[in-house]
């Protein structure tokens, strides 16, 4: 797989500096594109995005209606389905609009009314989701204000862009802590997209909602409650998504919006089948599950693993392993296996750690495994 940088390609470098000489008296393209090019193999994606929008802040003229004539004439002439393709002498899409809006998000927080409507512009052939934000950043009510009332636009990106562009956690984009600690305003908007046609919009708003449950747990397990009355399968869907968080954690309130309730069963002892556990190996466990309900109840179950930290203390991890309908008096056996192998996202230590089920958000006890590193 070709690495995500080369996404900010020379190529992509070479399309930017025709597309700019086209719509510039005196622009010259290779002078451009050469000192870009010479650093691109040393930089990751998002560096590669912001030396070229860099050389293109330096390039454009200095007023704000000239540059943003040339920005919007760079762009690929179709504002409905190029958001996915890649740029070329047709205009700039996809991810070559990144160092673009880059731009902007930059440098043009003086012309803020203006400068929105040229990210709306942008978005609609890729996304400007990380570079609204530094105008909501600036002054919340008033580009909330702008950014809300794109929720019923024609365009799919630009409704993508009013959840994906205000997520108080973004990933890869600033922080926006003043909705990290009062996510109040965003509830509305969401509000509006929640029954959106498009996948792709309904998808960015349960991404929205799952930031606000990290900080705000009770106030989105509320609100999945409120928004089940009626719910139609894609609703529902999204709240799932929106709650996966908690559902995870067992925030009992989160779990009872899916009609999820404290579950009435028995649990035999976990059975750790690997004692010891050879780091590259698996971790080997089983229990049974023995419903005492009169009736049938939902079951979600998972499983916390508590890993060992270099500094001796143990940090839980929760996997999902299944959801099942256990009747009256039915009894289930557990076996999983758990891969402990190298990753990326985890550093494994020696010593004793734990594993234990989680049903229904409730945790069961734990049985010990030694993971041996040598």
């Amino acid at each position: 797989m070709e690495p995500f940088k080369n996404l900010m390609s020379p190529e992509l470098v070479g399309h930017i500096g025709y597309h700019l000489n086209r719509h510039m008296d005196g622009f010259d393209a290779q002078r451009f594109a050469s000192p870009i090019v010479a650093q691109l193999p040393d930089l990751e994606l998002k560096q590669r995005a912001a030396l070229i929008a860099d050389h293109v802040h330096a390039a454009l003229p200095a007023s704000f209606p000239e540059r943003r004539r040339i920005l919007t004439a760079c762009l690929h002439p179709n504002d409905h389905d190029s958001a996915m393709r890649d740029s070329g002498p047709e205009g700039l899409c996809g991810w070559g609009i990144y160092p673009l809006t880059m731009v902007v998000g930059q440098h043009d927080l003086a012309h803020f009314d203006e400068a929105l409507a040229l990210l709306r512009e942008m978005t609609k052939r890729g996304t400007a989701e990380f570079d609204v934000r530094p105008f909501i950043a600036a002054d919340p009510d008033r580009a909330l204000r702008t950014i809300a009332s794109w929720a019923r636009d024609p365009n799919m990106h630009v409704r993508r862009l009013v959840s994906e562009g205000t997520r108080p956690r973004l990933p890869w984009g600033m922080r926006l802590q003043a909705l990290v600690a009062n996510p109040t305003p965003l509830l509305p908007i969401l509000m509006a997209l929640r029954d959106d046609p498009e996948e792709y919009v309904r998808r960015s708003v349960a991404n929205n909602l799952n930031d606000i449950a990290k900080d705000h747990p009770d106030t989105i397990a509320t609100l999945a409650q409120d928004w089940m009355q009626g719910a139609d399968h894609n609703r529902e869907r999204l709240l799932r998504h929106a709650c996966r968080t908690l559902i995870k954690q067992g925030h009992a309130e989160a779990l009872a919006a899916f009609g999820v309730k404290p579950p009435q069963i028995e649990v035999s002892a976990n059975i750790i089948n690997t004692p010891q556990v050879q780091f590259g190996s698996d971790l080997v466990f089983e229990s049974r599950i023995i419903s005492t309900a009169e009736s049938d109840q939902k079951l979600i179950i998972d499983y916390v693993v508590q890993f060992r930290k270099a500094n001796g203390s143990l940090a839980p991890k929760v996997f999902k392993l299944k959801q099942v309908t256990l009747a009256a008096g039915q009894s289930l056996h557990i076996e999983r296996r758990h891969a402990i192998r190298p990753i990326t996202t985890r550093v494994y230590h020696a010593g004793q750690q734990t594993v234990a089920l989680r049903i229904n958000g409730q945790d069961y006890p734990a049985a010990a495994f030694d993971l041996v590193m040598d």
